[in-house]
């Protein structure tokens, strides 16, 4: 459900990488730029996991780059061979790739005598307009632009203060507030009543998420909406039908 004003622009994330897929790395990025766009007022409408396979990479970034406002990848811009993610967005936008000269002297002046053909491969881009480097404060290789497609590293920390770098330079809308309220009652026994509350305020995103503490089972809603005086009636409408059913429901800050 979106749960922006029809002027804010959209977002998509990539995550490029077979060790994701296989479960050897935890991807430690999504949560970070969800967060984000969201406190910019861009709001983060879809994240996919893509194996280190052209085609995919190539297919997923032509179709999110057409249906959202800006798309990042992260991962897959390292020296190894299995860091392919430029040579897809080559691909995907009809390019070459290059290795721009900038970049190549800083890395060889950061490597000095260890510098050799892998790591040179940090400093490949895709050729012609438009293509704008993003700056690495972490490390010497950049991430860089193309159009409305950003690439990051994979290295949470990097990709972080890429992020960073270019947030000065993206259209937000309205940021995106949330708040939550969470008691020990079951889904099934708040669905209805939730339902009734989510169709009358279609500007703000309802949330069910159930746990499980201290050996009982609850539930967790979380609304989320750039308008604040929405969410606040939302959360009082669940608070009011939580305790309807017996519970003691503990609501979370209010969104500042």
């Amino acid at each position: 459900m979106t749960t922006s004003s029809s002027s804010n622009p959209t977002a998509c994330v990539l995550i490029i990488g077979d060790e994701v897929l296989s479960g050897r790395t935890q991807d430690a990025n999504l949560k970070f730029l969800a967060e984000r766009l969201g406190q910019l007022g861009i709001p983060l409408g879809e994240a996919r996991v893509i194996p280190d396979i052209e085609a995919k990479i190539v297919e997923a970034l032509n179709a999110c780059r057409k249906e959202y406002t800006y798309v990042f990848t992260t991962g897959g811009i390292g020296p190894t061979h299995d860091d392919i993610t430029t040579a897809c967005v080559a691909k995907a936008f009809g390019r070459k790739v290059i290795r721009h000269p900038e970049v190549e002297k800083k890395l060889r002046a950061y490597y000095g005598e260890r510098t050799n053909e892998a790591r040179l491969r940090m400093a490949e881009v895709p050729d012609g307009d438009g293509v704008s480097l993003i700056e690495n404060l972490i490390s010497v290789a950049p991430g860089y632009r193309i159009d409305n497609v950003f690439v990051l590293a994979g290295v949470p920390s990097v990709a972080r203060a890429m992020f960073e770098a270019v947030a000065p330079t993206l259209r937000g809308g309205p940021p995106v507030y949330s708040q939550s309220i969470d008691a020990h009652v079951r889904e099934g026994d708040i669905a209805a009543g939730l339902a009734e509350i989510q169709a009358q305020h279609t500007n703000v995103a309802v949330g069910s998420y159930p746990f499980m503490r201290l050996d009982k089972l609850g539930t967790s809603i979380v609304a989320r909406s750039t308008d604040r005086a929405g969410i606040a009636a939302v959360i009082g409408k669940v608070e009011k039908l939580m305790r309807g059913l017996g519970a003691d429901p503990v609501v979370g800050p209010a969104p500042v």
